[in-house]
């Protein structure tokens, strides 16, 4: 089978990537390396899919590994270029897309808004172009536990009204769930979005919290903890976001007979369309995330409690039931196990003894 998946330099594009690789599947991975982070970590994510593959695969490899492994080719390409996306499709004919690309963060949106629109709106029109004009078998991509914004129940449901986004960037992803379904209605694509909730794990973005908080730690600076420590998290480790993600992708979107107009799911449709929370299902204080950390580096440091910043949403907990029903997504990595792995690689990476 032949898979595109887009952002496959960033962090869950790379472990994606790699999944479909050592089952068989032959991947064309596109990201237009940028630099909203080190261009190095992308360049190293690639170079290990290159080194993977070189190898002949690896004996302590997380993902089942077939005997022939599939190929790989990366362009460098921008989502956001219509003609070249649309080149790229017509000359590949790919029967799956993963789209993750994406311009990510809460708080850059705030500063830099037409990032998002270029990235996050025009690049999803042109991916929604291709699998129409080529007849994709089944588009899987990535939306945001953000959606849920203004919205204060927990655990946060697919069935929850996420008309009240906090950030520009979320408001970009319910973008994302809404044109999604324009098009699984008028021209019959499945399609399926994942709403992510905190993502962590080894080869995560520098901006991100795991990274942020051992580099404070390690270098002994004051840690700046916002909502003063207050936050609660469904720290998702990769393997299991990844896992979810694969799951998703074989098992293409399916109409639902039941709906109603009168009564209507926000989560399905007539059309071939659904929408799945995926997270770890539990909740975790930010601060004892942090001392998580501490613990698997053997060393503390200050804290310097802070407001709560913009667009920033204070709780984020994931009712996945709906996942585990329809694709029997489970995740099983315990907190002190992901973050040792982070950590493990984050030294590693960063040749610190």
């Amino acid at each position: 089978m032949k898979i595109l998946v887009t952002g496959a330099a960033g962090f869950i594009g790379s472990h994606v990537a790699l999944y479909l690789l050592a089952r068989g599947d032959d991947v064309i991975g596109i990201d237009n390396l940028n630099d909203y982070y080190d261009v190095n970590l992308k360049n190293a994510r690639l170079k290990r899919i290159d080194d993977y593959l070189k190898n002949g695969g690896e004996t302590s490899f997380p993902y089942p590994q077939s005997n022939n492994l599939g190929k790989f080719t990366f362009i460098k390409m921008d989502v956001a270029q219509r003609d070249e996306i649309a080149a790229l499709f017509k000359e590949q004919q790919f029967d799956k897309v993963v789209h993750l690309a994406a311009q990510a963060g809460v708080r850059y949106s705030i500063n830099n808004p037409h990032a998002y629109i270029d990235s996050n709106i025009v690049g999803f029109i042109n991916i929604l172009e291709g699998c129409r004009h080529h007849k994709v078998e089944h588009l899987t991509y990535a939306s945001s536990s953000s959606v849920y914004g203004a919205n204060e129940n927990m655990p946060f449901s697919v069935a929850d009204n996420v008309d009240h986004p906090l950030s520009l960037y979320a408001a970009s992803k319910k973008a994302n769930e809404l044109m999604a379904h324009s098009y699984s209605h008028l021209y019959g694509i499945a399609t399926t979005g994942l709403r992510f909730f905190t993502v962590y794990g080894p080869w995560g973005r520098p901006d991100m919290s795991p990274f942020l908080f051992a580099d404070a730690i390690v270098q002994q600076k004051p840690l700046k903890v916002f909502n003063y420590g207050k936050h609660k998290r469904d720290f998702t480790y990769i393997d299991d976001i990844v896992n979810g993600i694969i799951k998703t992708l074989d098992h293409s979107a399916q109409p639902n007979k039941n709906w109603s107009g009168k009564t209507p799911d926000p989560s399905s449709s007539k059309a071939p369309w659904r929408i799945y929370n995926i997270g770890n299902q539990t909740t975790v204080e930010l601060l004892d995330y942090i001392e998580a950390i501490e613990k698997a580096l053997g060393k503390t440091t200050k804290k310097e409690l802070l407001p709560l910043q913009p667009g920033d949403v204070p709780d984020t907990y994931a009712d996945v039931e709906a996942l585990v029903n329809d694709v029997g997504y489970r995740p099983n990595t315990d907190l002190t196990t992901g973050i040792g792995k982070f950590i493990d690689w984050y030294m590693d990476y960063h040749k610190i003894k």
